[in-house]
């Protein structure tokens, strides 16, 4: 699936550089039948995807405006069939300019890149209630996932936020992966946990691995694992790897590795073979995955990261229209699913789909 996507994309970014310069160079009255104009526009188009792979957040860019140039060249082809008449007529022609010149286009993915980085610096709190008559109190869980800490994300907007999650006085948090990554230094990776060491809750704070936080894709690690897990520990931070905890005496929270882990993981029926169904379970997953398998375990609750829904628009709806788990609630059976959308986001300081968040769940 992966594969099919970026060649997607790959196609995407060849046929579309090709077709948006062929338009623009021939409102310019260059003459676009010429052998040398053809050739010039193909061998950009074609090294266009290495170029992107080189310096991302111009292809990042490249990609939203040769999109935007097309849509507003769709709008332009509308309105022109539409206005054909007087003073229509000449403000189609007006229109068309600056479609066809590229700089409608322009300003709009300007305008659009500023939005995300604006987007990028501001983390909202996103609630969700689950109703249970498995219990005999009602909680409060906070989730927090993908901070990805120290990359492109000001570190200061997740030091502004424990405040304002201790004075929601939590029952218990969920660090559910991705904390930190492969370019978080040793320095921030002890930060952060410094940081959210000094959430406060009742029960305390669990956390699960994501597939960044060892470092796994990195060549160069700043720091060990052995160096992390202490970092964890160290902050009264409980690390929950394919093992359970219970909270309140009537909440099994059990805490998955990764399903990217080299090594593998257990099967939920096995984590949950001799668990007390009667009590409210609740599944903290890094990736969306195995809905179906927890729900026809007795799973009443799975919380998940990862996705960051999208990060960059149209990508969140294009997971979704791939029946991939990307944002916000689902339901398996009597499971519910809560997908958040992450602290930060990754690779990219611009996050034009979704929001940054932090999650509430009451469980009532």
């Amino acid at each position: 699936m992966f594969i099919l996507f970026i060649s997607f994309l790959t196609a995407i970014a060849v046929v579309g550089l090709y077709w948006t310069l062929g338009r623009c160079f021939s409102y310019f009255g260059l003459n676009m039948n010429n052998r040398k104009m053809r050739l010039t526009r193909a061998v950009a188009a074609v090294i266009s995807p290495f170029v992107y792979i080189a310096l991302p957040l111009f292809g990042l860019i490249m990609m939203h405006f040769i999109a935007i140039f097309a849509a507003t060249q769709l709008v332009n082809a509308i309105l022109c069939k539409l206005l054909k008449e007087g003073k229509a007529k000449t403000v189609c022609a007006r229109i068309e300019a600056l479609t066809r010149s590229g700089a409608l286009a322009a300003l709009i993915t300007l305008v659009f890149m500023i939005y995300g980085v604006v987007n990028m610096s501001r983390a909202v709190v996103t609630e969700y209630t689950v109703e249970s008559d498995r219990l005999n109190s009602d909680y409060d869980i906070v989730l927090i996932t993908d901070t990805h800490y120290g990359t492109i994300q000001d570190t200061e907007l997740l030091k502004s936020k424990i405040s304002e999650i201790n004075e929601l006085e939590p029952d218990a948090v969920i660090l559910g992966g991705d904390i930190v990554e492969r370019n978080t230094s040793k320095e921030d990776m002890q930060e952060v946990f410094d940081v959210l060491g000094d959430i406060e809750s009742t029960y305390g704070t669990y956390y699960i691995y994501g597939n960044h936080d060892r470092q796994d894709y990195g060549e160069a690690r700043t720091y060990t694992d052995e160096e992390l897990e202490d970092a964890i520990e160290s902050n009264g931070i409980t690390i929950l790897e394919d093992n359970t905890a219970l909270i309140g005496g009537e909440i099994l929270l059990v805490g998955r590795q990764d399903a990217a882990y080299p090594d593998g993981r257990a099967e939920i029926t096995e984590l949950l073979k001799d668990a007390d169904k009667s009590n409210f379970i609740i599944v903290a997953d890094h990736q969306p995955l195995e809905a179906f398998e927890n729900a026809s375990n007795g799973v009443d609750l799975e919380v998940s990261g990862h996705t960051h829904s999208g990060q960059i628009f149209p990508l969140g709806y294009l997971f979704r229209l791939a029946g991939i788990l990307t944002y916000s609630e689902y339901h398996e059976d009597q499971c519910t699913v809560i997908v958040s959308s992450g602290f930060a986001g990754w690779g990219f300081p611009i996050r034009t789909q979704a929001h940054c968040e932090y999650v509430v769940i009451h469980i009532q």
